[in-house]
């Protein structure tokens, strides 16, 4: 199992939509572990690591879930450094 990490950045009206929550509830169904965040620009951060198949999906399933406010997605793959035991809301953006 090659486990893998993607540092992602949603840009668009993802703050005040309940994105963080919804994220959360996505990563539910996911082999997948790490973190969601809003940021002071405006986006919406998120730290995930996962195999690469189940990112991807995890990944789909958040731009499905938050289509009509999600502008643009910005992933950037990373090896994974195996450090959260879960998938949770982070408030220190």
């Amino acid at each position: 199992m090659t486990l893998a990490r993607y540092e992602i950045t949603f840009t668009g009206r993802v703050q005040g939509v309940f994105f963080r929550a919804t994220t959360c509830e996505v990563a539910e169904g996911f082999a997948v572990t790490g973190w969601v965040r809003n940021e002071r620009d405006g986006s919406v951060r998120c730290v995930v690591e996962g195999e690469r198949d189940e990112l991807d999906a995890f990944v789909n399933a958040v731009q499905k879930a938050k289509s009509g406010y999600i502008e643009d997605t910005l992933i950037t793959p990373a090896p994974a450094e195996g450090e959260f035991e879960r998938f949770e809301t982070r408030y220190d953006g």
